[in-house]
């Protein structure tokens, strides 16, 4: 028994492609920026710097346990981003996951000069680090969510 089966022509194939094209450039189009939930990944940033000023740095040192508590507000962040504009982590393209690793490696510096500030007992100047990080974070989770629209545009 033999079937028949009926390829498209290339000019359907072509309409097709043009169709999806146009699909993915309208859902890219119609997705809004979450900026509250970008704020939030600043602003858990900026909690999780600010705990150096709690901290005693020196020989009998305890990092804060609020670490483990911005890891869980940033998974819940991470969820109601995904939640609200249906952008999978893993679909970011190379761009966030740049932006990402910039804003893991801004966080841990900031953190780090927040306890130097602490042992040197300038505690206040901790509040600058926190805004530091806060704008970093903010602006750079940003990118990463261009990014994620840029690679959903482009397929």
């Amino acid at each position: 028994m033999e079937k028949h089966s009926v390829s498209p022509s290339p000019e359907d194939a072509a309409q097709a492609l043009n169709t999806l094209t146009g699909d993915r450039e309208r859902l890219a189009s119609a997705i809004q920026v979450p900026r509250a939930l970008l704020a939030a990944y600043g602003c858990l940033a900026a909690w999780w710097v600010s705990s150096a000023a709690g901290t005693a740095p020196g020989e009998n040192y305890e990092p804060p346990t609020s670490g483990w508590l911005a890891l869980v507000g940033v998974l819940v962040v991470t969820y109601l981003i995904r939640r609200e504009t249906g952008l999978r982590v893993r679909t970011m393209g190379p761009r966030a996951g740049v932006a990402v690793a910039g804003i893991i490696a801004a966080c841990l510096v900031l953190f780090s000069v927040s306890l130097g500030l602490v042992a040197s007992g300038f505690t206040w100047a901790v509040v600058l680090t926190s805004l530091i990080a806060f704008a970093t974070t903010t602006w750079l989770s940003g990118i990463a969510c261009r990014s994620a629209w840029d690679t959903l545009r482009h397929g």
